[in-house]
């Protein structure tokens, strides 16, 4: 389910009601899931491996941060050779407020880390009985450094986690695709070797046109990126004279340091920005640029930059159209009269 370029909002947190749903299984019952703190998590990798129930969970510790979850085909749409899944343009992007316990809290409390270790994997329990569990589990490798940062979330804008959105317990490593954001998790294991399964091994592949394999680069870290959220061609006729130009920009794993607009498809660049409270830099930023505009066509762009990394013009074209961020493709032509 993917939301409209123009129901972003006004605010930086986006409500539960218009945040993208994107499931590789099927999203668990109540029934499946039973009574929520009974819900169990196995802690392997670690010096002193436990199982907790949610309850438990509850009572190691607690914390509150917000990220965009985004999913690693956002933008795939724009690709002209049309690849394979989702036709996401800009909808399957939210920025979430998580509440959960920190992973390396529960680290702590498992005698920290055994020797050897590359890789924080993270199993959902989705998966039908049915089918081929290398090919259904929904198990994701991150670089053991997001242990750091991560939580394990069973809250969402400040209520219990839904169940299409993972419920009871779901993984955030800040800063990275949602796939990594494994849903309806049961086991946190830390790991020498990524996992085996197919949406580690061979899926989420960011590989050339016409060829596959694990020897490409995964889908983890997500790269700056922003877009223009209102006017769009949705908006419908937007009056000449001074016109609020807003959009929301994002750093991945960095924090997003500058904005810049552009009324001419991309000819001249002015500096836009930032709007609202600063929630972090895994957050969104929410930006303005006000222009005084005539009668005529424009094509609106926006270009967002770390200090590091600055958007690209184009998209990195790709087998399965993942990770875009060129602003070209992300611009929006809006007729002004």
């Amino acid at each position: 389910i993917e939301a409209h370029r123009s129901a972003i909002g006004e605010s930086i947190v986006t409500p539960i009601r218009n945040i993208y749903i994107r499931n590789n299984m099927p999203t668990m019952t109540d029934e499946q899931i039973g009574d929520r703190n009974k819900w169990q998590l196995s802690v392997e990798g670690v010096n002193q491996p436990k199982t907790f129930t949610l309850a438990q969970l509850k009572k190691l510790g607690q914390t509150t941060i917000a990220t965009v979850l985004q999913c690693s085909g956002n933008g795939r749409g724009f690709y002209e050779h049309k690849p394979k899944g989702s036709q996401w343009k800009t909808g399957a992007a939210a920025c979430i407020l998580w509440t959960g316990v920190p992973v390396a809290t529960i680290v702590s409390a498992c005698g920290g880390i055994t020797k050897g270790a590359k890789y924080m994997t993270c199993t959902g329990v989705d998966a039908p009985k049915d089918l081929d569990p290398k090919k259904a589990t929904v198990e994701r490798s991150v670089p053991l450094k997001v242990y750091k940062k991560a939580i394990l979330a069973w809250e969402m804008n400040g209520v219990p986690l839904p169940n299409a959105h993972g419920g009871p317990l779901r993984t955030i490593p800040p800063g990275y695709f949602g796939i990594n954001n494994v849903k309806h998790l049961g086991k946190l294991a830390f790991t020498e070797t990524e996992s085996d399964v197919k949406y580690m091994k061979t899926s989420y592949r960011i590989s050339p046109i016409g060829k596959k394999g694990s020897q490409y680069p995964t889908c983890w870290e997500m790269p700056v990126k922003s877009w223009i959220v209102r006017p769009t061609d949705e908006t419908g006729v937007v009056k000449s004279g001074k016109v609020q130009i807003a959009g929301v920009a994002m750093g991945g794993t960095k924090k997003v340091r500058n904005i810049k607009v552009s009324v001419d498809g991309g000819q001249t660049w002015k500096k836009a920005k930032f709007v609202g409270p600063y929630l972090g830099k895994y957050a969104w930023r929410q930006f303005v640029f006000e222009s005084n505009l005539g009668p005529g066509t424009y094509n609106i762009a926006s270009k967002a930059s770390t200090g590091v990394n600055t958007q690209p013009e184009l998209r990195y074209e790709n087998r399965r159209g993942y990770a875009h961020n060129g602003w070209k493709d992300h611009s929006v032509n809006v007729e002004v009269v």
